[in-house]
């Protein structure tokens, strides 16, 4: 299992009230990596956030981890 991978499942645990129907999947492309998350329907609105202030802040933390470790990521939220 990735480093980003354990890192999204992580902060994603801590944000939603499901945090065992937490998903995270990750597509390795040749140069960039999808990471995918899938969450319960009650708590989508929770990892989004208002005005996607949330998914944001996510894929910023995802930025700075991909960065660090020379890699290019984009994190995907799945309905």
């Amino acid at each position: 299992m990735s480093e980003l991978k354990d890192l999204i499942l992580f902060v994603s645990k801590a944000l939603v009230d499901v945090p065992q129907s937490v998903e995270v999947n990750e597509i390795m492309g040749e140069q960039t990596t999808v990471i995918e998350l899938k969450v319960d329907k009650t708590d989508l609105g929770k990892v989004i956030g208002k005005q996607g202030r949330t998914a944001r802040a996510l894929r910023t933390i995802l930025n700075a981890a991909s960065t660090k470790i020379k890699k290019r990521s984009v994190l995907e939220i799945l309905e």
